[in-house]
């Protein structure tokens, strides 16, 4: 079954872009909020959840914008995104993820991100 694309949006009011931009994009701050452990050698990152490795590839970065994975193992027009906007009004960050999912697990894996998202704000003290 084809996988969909979905997106999130999550709001950190006093929160700085910066603290959160090291939060997505370094493998020691995706360490402490998306897996049990995070390494990376050049543009592939392993990724450890209960001690299994996922591997994936650094396709684009945008410094404090934006920044995509690609899992190896997965479609190659499937991804993974972090997107950083700024509210005009509020001034607050959000971030906007960007993910497949087949259409029958697609409420799975937003409840997936948001107890990932808890874990960040958490980790941020947001």
């Amino acid at each position: 079954m084809k996988k969909e694309k979905f997106k999130t949006e999550y709001i950190f009011n006093k929160c700085s872009k910066n603290s959160l931009w090291s939060c997505l994009s370094s493998s020691s701050g995706l360490a402490e909020w998306f897996a049990d452990e995070v390494s990376d050698n050049a543009n592939i990152f392993t990724f450890v959840w209960d001690k299994y490795p996922t591997q994936a590839e650094l396709i684009s970065v945008n410094p404090y914008a934006s920044i995509r994975f690609r899992w190896t193992e997965e479609d190659s027009e499937t991804f993974f995104e972090f997107r950083i906007n700024q509210d005009e009004i509020t001034g607050a960050c959000v971030l906007e993820i960007t993910d497949f999912a087949e259409p029958n697990d697609k409420t799975h894996a937003i409840n997936l991100w948001d107890t990932q998202v808890k874990e960040l704000r958490r980790k941020l003290g947001v």
